[in-house]
């Protein structure tokens, strides 16, 4: 059984680049990959802890892209429809919780931390574009990173998030 979470993070972050494209510039589009693909996949691995969960998936499926689509307004038309295999491999629940880690880099973090508690522990290597992001990043991204734009797609499943992630630490003083 693959226990790959490659299918899943790629469809996912492809759908998020969709609903939420970034500016025209060549540089811009890659930036704003680089940022969902971190997101999709920190979320991936914690939706998918383990080798047995990932086998599950690969068996059952992550349901499509048919909810979200309807959510953002980005219903493909029939011709883009047969041609968009793919959507069948975006998963809800990881796009909803890589909105709400690209909306909240503070978010992002505690959930990079979470990490170490999967058997995916370094599977997003450097998670600066996600939790320190520098201005070209917010420019490459103004659509995905706008915390009120991803709402509707982040609030699906960001309880569920916030539960694994348990409550924030509380600031210092």
């Amino acid at each position: 059984m693959p226990t790959d979470l490659t299918p899943v993070i790629a469809a996912s972050t492809r759908w998020l680049l969709t609903a939420y494209p970034s500016p025209p510039s060549a540089l811009a589009r890659a930036t704003a990959e680089a940022q969902a693909r971190q997101a999709t996949t920190i979320a991936a691995a914690l939706c998918y802890p383990t080798a047995l969960d990932v086998e599950l998936l690969h068996l059952l499926g992550p349901g499509g892209s048919d909810h979200l689509d309807h959510l953002a307004g980005t219903i493909p038309d029939a011709a883009e429809t047969e041609r968009s295999d793919w959507r069948t491999w975006v998963d809800e629940t990881v796009v909803s919780w890589a909105a709400s880690l690209l909306a909240d880099p503070t978010l992002g973090a505690r959930a990079h931390r979470a990490l170490a508690a999967t058997d995916h522990p370094e599977i997003a290597g450097d998670p600066r574009r996600l939790t320190l992001p520098t201005q070209r990043d917010t420019d490459a991204a103004p659509l995905l990173r706008h915390p009120d734009l991803v709402d509707p797609v982040a609030a699906l499943h960001r309880d569920r998030l916030h539960a694994l992630l348990g409550p924030a630490a509380s600031p210092a003083r």
